[in-house]
């Protein structure tokens, strides 16, 4: 199916133009029922609220209606303020949570650290253990005073351990002892090669686990519910939440009490689910261009002769 490039000094392998027919075929096929779902809620979140409890859920709408953005938009003003705060704190967050990540990781990578063992042990024990909610809450709550604090949505989120596992790993396999000591003898310390030749290098990493960081900001929800009273410091997901539960008890009400005509007859409880996702998920998307050209790069092959 495949040969190997006479002239090729990297070894690379020529695929067949069958095979790569076939690899075509089968990636198109992948992408559609990848996009597919992503369109089906799209297309259902502008379907007439009725035509879905008659018909269910189509790609083609039998119906177009926008009033599911127009109920959950109705005050623009918020949920604009929920837009900037959600970029807000996924920014700040994204940025000290990689800084966090990568400065405790790279000790852990160096044979050369005394403690790495028992800093390692420290993060995975975290992994296995932990104080429980109650505990959580109160230290952030009435120790620290983050309540209805920005820092409480950023904070809780800041190290995660499975991700400076993850750098740890990539900093002990990819970046060369022979680098670092050759910087040492250039007479580079240890801050100077960490910012100038090992962040360089880790790019890769850094930029998928900053994806994963960004993701989890942007998601939450749960921080607001715990630690956000105050509507100003709604979080986006956490504002659609409550949109969601207001709409499921005005939906429940008017069905419990046999109400079908005026204002909660037209609750679209089903095209605003979808209307929601939608929101939610529109300037997140754009993330993924910009991380995704360091995915698939090897930014240390050749930086060590052999």
């Amino acid at each position: 199916m495949s040969k190997s490039k006479g002239n090729s000094k990297e070894g690379y392998l020529e695929i067949s133009r069958k095979s790569n027919i076939i690899f075509n075929i089968i990636l198109t096929i992948l992408a559609i029922m990848c996009i597919y779902p992503l369109i089906l809620v799209f297309m259902v979140s502008i379907t007439d609220e009725k035509m879905i409890s008659l018909y269910g859920y189509k790609l083609i709408p039998k119906k177009f209606s926008l009033y599911a953005y127009e109920y959950i938009i109705k005050d623009i003003g918020v949920v604009l303020r929920a837009y900037g705060t959600t970029a807000l704190v996924t920014l700040v967050g994204s940025l000290i949570s990689i800084v966090i990540i990568t400065m405790y990781a790279y000790p852990l990578s160096r044979k050369s650290f005394k403690y790495r063992n028992t800093f390692s042990f420290i993060v995975y024990f975290t992994m296995l253990f932990n104080g429980g909610l109650v505990p959580w809450y109160m230290v952030y709550a009435r120790f620290l005073h983050l309540k209805n604090s920005y820092w409480a949505l950023i904070i809780p989120a800041l190290l995660s351990p499975m991700y400076v596992l993850i750098m740890r790993t990539f900093f002990s396999t990819s970046i060369p002892d022979s680098l670092i000591e050759a910087a040492k003898i250039d007479g580079a310390g240890e801050f100077y090669t960490f910012c100038r030749i090992v962040i360089p290098l880790a790019k890769p990493a850094i930029a998928t686990i900053s994806l994963f960081n960004i993701l989890s900001y942007w998601n939450d929800w749960y921080l607001p519910l715990l630690f956000i009273t105050d509507e100003k410091k709604y979080t986006l997901q956490y504002l659609l939440y409550r949109v969601e539960k207001s709409i499921q008890y005005l939906s429940t009400s008017s069905q419990s009490a046999g109400n079908v005509s005026g204002a909660l007859a037209n609750i679209p409880s089903q095209s605003s689910r979808m209307a929601m996702a939608i929101i939610a998920i529109g300037p997140i998307i754009f993330a993924y261009p910009f991380f995704q050209k360091y995915f698939v790069q090897g930014l240390t092959i050749g930086a060590v002769k052999g």
